[in-house]
C-alpha cells in the first residue's frame, strides 16, 4: 500500500479545505519511513506558501523551510519520532514560499509494522498558530505598555507631592525618591504608590512636610 492509498480521503480534504474562516489553518501529513516519501494535504502546502502539489515534499524541502535558529531543534525532534514512533509535538518557525515567517504547531505519532513492531511511517498535523501567538505578544505588549504607563503617572504624581511639600523642581523630587529606594530597599514605583496614598490624608497645614518626611525616613 503507497503513502497516497493511506492518505486521507477526499471527503476528509474536503472538510479540511472549507474549515471555519478565522479558525487556525491545520493540514495534514505522512512521512513512509521505508520509501522516504511525504505527503501533504493541501492545507500543509498553503501553510508553506505553495498551491496544492506544486512541488513534491521531501524532507530537504520541509528542513529547508524551517527558521534557521529552528531547523537543528527540529531535526532532532524528528530524528527521535523515527526510532521511537511516540507521539511527538514542535512548535516553531517556518519560512514560506514567499519569504514569510509562520509559527507552526506540528503534532505526530508513529505508526508500527504489526509483526516487526518496526517504525514504518509517521503522521500528524500542521497547525498554522501565527495568528494566535501575535495576537497574544499584542496583548501581552499592550499590558505592559499600560502597565509601564500607570507606573510612571504613579511616580509623577508622587514628584508632584514632594514638589509641593518640599519646595523641590520635579527633578530634584525624583532624587528624593530615588535615594529613599536605595536606602530602603523598596522599589521606586511601589515607593511612590505608598506616597500617594499618604498624599491622601495629609493635613492641609505647615505639618505636611514633617508627615512627608516622617515617611522617607521609614516608608516601609
Amino acid at each position: 500500500m503507497s503513502i497516497e492509498d493511506r492518505a486521507p480521503s477526499a471527503h476528509a480534504v474536503a472538510r479540511e479545505q472549507h474549515a471555519t474562516t478565522g479558525q487556525p489553518r491545520t493540514g495534514q501529513w505522512r512521512y513512509d519511513l521505508i520509501t522516504e516519501r511525504w505527503w501533504w494535504s493541501p492545507q500543509t502546502y498553503r501553510i508553506h506558501g505553495f498551491e496544492p502539489h506544486e512541488v513534491v515534499p521531501t524532507t530537504d524541502l520541509v528542513l529547508a523551510h524551517k527558521h534557521p535558529d529552528d531547523r537543528e531543534q527540529f531535526r532532532q525532534i524528528l530524528e527521535a519520532a523515527k526510532a521511537s514512533g511516540d507521539p511527538f509535538h514542535s512548535v516553531h518557525r517556518i519560512m514560506n514560499a514567499r519569504g514569510r515567517e509562520r509559527v507552526v504547531t506540528l503534532v505526530g505519532q508513529g505508526r508500527r509494522h504489526i509483526d516487526t513492531g518496526e517504525v514504518m511511517e509517521l503522521m500528524g498535523y500542521f497547525v498554522d498558530t501565527t495568528a494566535p501567538v501575535c495576537e497574544r505578544a499584542e496583548t501581552m505588549a499592550g499590558d505592559h505598555i499600560r502597565a509601564a504607563a500607570a507606573h510612571r503617572g504613579t511616580i509623577e504624581q508622587a514628584k508632584g507631592i514632594l514638589s509641593v511639600t518640599h519646595a523641590l523642581t520635579i527633578d530634584e523630587a525624583f532624587e528624593v525618591l530615588r535615594a529613599t529606594s536605595n536606602q530602603h530597599n523598596v522599589p521606586v514605583r511601589e515607593l511612590a504608590a505608598r506616597l500617594i496614598n499618604l498624599g491622601r490624608i495629609l493635613p492641609l497645614d505647615e505639618h505636611r512636610r514633617h508627615c512627608v518626611d516622617e515617611f522617607l525616613r521609614n516608608p516601609l
